[in-house]
């Protein structure tokens, strides 16, 4: 098996918008994480972001998704509440990324494993 490597995350560039409303590192919880997760589309949404991403963040429509857009925005809320993402606002659009520092400090080598993961074909 191949394991995927993660690039480094990027840094907040200057006048970034603060965060929407998440969990602190110290209240992030296993469970909480791998309920996130365990729906395909939000780990793929979470793949795409360690292995994917080129910039900060990313809105919605980046993904390429092809889903409407109330069900794209419960994936993200899930995610985002459960601290595996973080959002910011910028107009009228949410852009995320994935909270690598965060998930490594409270449980190692998970992203390791979602990044390793293959979709279904």
């Amino acid at each position: 098996m191949a394991v995927a490597v993660r690039p480094k995350p990027h840094e907040a560039p200057p006048g970034t918008p603060d965060p929407l409303p998440e969990p602190a590192r110290e209240e992030l919880r296993l469970e909480t994480v791998m309920g996130a997760l365990s729906d395909p589309l939000r780990l793929e949404i979470v793949r795409r972001l360690l292995l994917e991403s080129e910039a900060f963040d990313h809105p919605c429509g980046w993904f390429g998704l092809g889903r409407p857009k109330s069900s794209l925005t419960h994936h993200f809320r899930a995610l985002r509440e459960a601290g595996v993402i973080r959002q910011r606002q910028y107009g009228l659009e949410r852009r995320s990324h994935v909270r690598v520092d965060d998930l490594d400090a409270r449980f190692p080598g998970l992203l390791d494993l979602v990044a390793a993961w293959t979709p279904p074909a």
